[in-house]
């Protein structure tokens, strides 16, 4: 990760940091022999940055068993093991996730409930992928929340990117429909689907996303390509529920994690790695639009441990 970004993420960071910092106190920095309370501390830090009750006390179990067999005696070697440690969550997480081929053109939908960010997300991810050479198509199958087309039309001319739409409250699926025909047609190489922001518990609304699934699938081979579930970070442990619900029916591949800019607890990234196997691909760190970061589980460990410069 380049040191801008690197510093981006830093900041975004730096609630769960500055926290997760005061609460281990010096245990991560301490000489000497590791004592218990090194643990108790560093694992009470995990649970309030949101990493989850289960995964903090596992965590931390691990390191106490490695103070057992003596394979962990010195404090200066707690924070390199509890860095092995959330590396390979992050990493098994990766590994689960395997991309799909098939396209031209590739489509993504960017699925998640109302205020997480979707559509600022499309338009953010939209310019990243003409960034590197991508040529790139929007389709704003939000039909039913009001000004969602509009917002991602200006979106779509800041970023230079076309928009397919239909009037307010149109079938999402035929929006999707000419999206693709569009695409195919200008030999575009990514579509990135705007869906609407469809609560869990709203039965008819999954059937809708079930209804977009089957439409790209059958007009663009492997379609869609990619699943991204978009949550805020905010949510903390709630975005988890969010995720186990749309996964269920919209077969979510990666996550996208917004506003990492303000109190968010970024352990939930652990978390999701943990319980939904699920990888993160982009943070969101600010309101710019270049304020969408790849997710790199290196600089990700490296600002929540301090051990990046």
């Amino acid at each position: 990760m380049a040191r801008s970004m690197l510093q981006k993420l830093k900041r975004g960071l730096f609630m769960t940091h500055t926290e997760f910092l005061e609460k281990v106190g010096d245990a991560l920095r301490r000489t000497g022999p590791v004592e218990p309370v090194h643990i108790d501390r560093l694992e009470e830090a995990l649970i309030a940055a949101d990493t989850g009750v289960e995964l903090s006390l596992r965590l931390a179990e691990e390191l106490r068993n490695r103070v057992r067999k003596g394979t962990l005696e010195d404090a200066a070697e707690l924070r390199p093991a509890v860095r092995e440690q959330l590396l390979e969550l992050l990493r098994a997480a990766e590994a689960a996730s395997v991309p799909r081929g098939g396209g031209p053109p590739r489509v993504t939908l960017l699925v998640g409930v109302n205020g997480t960010g979707k559509t600022t997300t499309a338009a953010k991810l939209a310019k990243r992928l003409k960034e590197s050479g991508r040529s790139v198509l929007l389709a704003a199958a939000d039909t039913f929340r009001a000004a969602a087309v509009e917002q991602l039309k200006v979106w779509g001319e800041r970023v230079g990117a076309p928009v397919v739409h239909q009037a307010e409250g149109a079938d999402p699926a035929a929006v999707v429909f000419d999206a693709l025909a569009a695409a195919r047609a200008r030999g575009i190489d990514e579509v990135l689907v705007d869906t609407a922001g469809r609560l869990h518990t709203h039965a008819n609304l999954m059937k809708e996303l079930e209804k977009v699934r089957k439409v790209a699938g059958r007009e663009v081979p492997g379609a869609p390509h990619e699943v991204l579930l978009v949550l805020d970070a905010t949510t903390g442990s709630n975005g988890i529920e969010q995720a186990e619900r749309f996964g269920a029916t919209a077969g979510v591949d990666g996550v996208v994690l917004t506003k990492l800019d303000g109190t968010a607890k970024g352990g939930v990234v652990l978390a999701i790695a943990d319980r939904l196997k699920l990888p993160v691909r982009w943070v969101g760190v600010g309101e710019g639009i270049d304020d969408l970061l790849p997710f790199d589980a290196e600089g990700f460990v490296a600002a929540l441990l301090d051990t990046a410069g």
